[in-house]
């Protein structure tokens, strides 16, 4: 992969700024953060940058690793840390001596299997600090119902990419993290019928 093929996604760009306007505030006291599907890492790379207190944890699957590692090479942050491999049903490769008090994912939840977003919690509930801050970004269903006709057609998409993928009900959401002591503390408003979920570990 050369420096022309990095991956990119627009939606990142046009979220980018919206969702920092709400993260900033909520990780203000944080000092080491995880995010979980970094992806384009074009998120890393633009909150490093107006986040420079926090120490951001990139992690992905194996197959997203040299994309990220050559986004990381083009702007050389202290605080943005080289990605861990992290699949979510595995162990998680996290040490014992860094202690996260933030974690963060955008656009995954959807992406994930049931079984994936079970075991997304069972992770978070096991490595994040108490009193920890959790964001979740993304769409969601309410009451069994999209919250837009583009949702809807989005999630038609998702099944024809992969059926185990879909739009998942924050009903579930909740309830998922509730049993990881994880308690929801606002459901912010995003652009493109979007939502950011605010936790925080008890």
């Amino acid at each position: 992969m050369n420096i022309n093929q990095l991956p990119f996604s627009q939606a990142c760009e046009n979220n980018k700024a919206p969702i920092l306007d709400v993260i900033r505030p909520l990780f203000l006291n944080s000092r080491h953060l995880l995010e979980i599907g970094t992806g384009t890492a074009q998120h890393a790379v633009h909150f490093a940058q107006h986040l420079p207190h926090l120490i951001w944890q990139t992690s992905d699957q194996q197959g997203y690793l040299e994309g990220i590692e050559m986004r990381l090479a083009q702007v050389q942050l202290m605080n943005l840390r080289q990605p861990l491999t992290l699949d979510v049903t595995q162990t998680w490769p996290l040490s014992k001596q860094v202690n996260f008090d933030a974690m963060f994912t955008a656009n995954t939840l959807h992406i994930m299997s049931k079984e994936m977003v079970e075991a997304f919690f069972n992770g978070v509930g096991e490595h994040l600090q108490p009193q920890g801050q959790l964001c979740i970004y993304g769409p969601f269903n309410y009451g069994g119902n999209y919250t837009s006709e583009s949702n809807a057609m989005f999630d038609i998409w998702l099944a024809e990419q992969n059926p185990q993928s879909a739009i998942r009900d924050i009903e579930w959401i909740v309830q998922l993290a509730k049993e990881q002591d994880l308690k929801l503390m606002a459901d912010h408003t995003m652009p493109a019928n979007n939502r950011l979920l605010h936790f925080v570990k008890l």
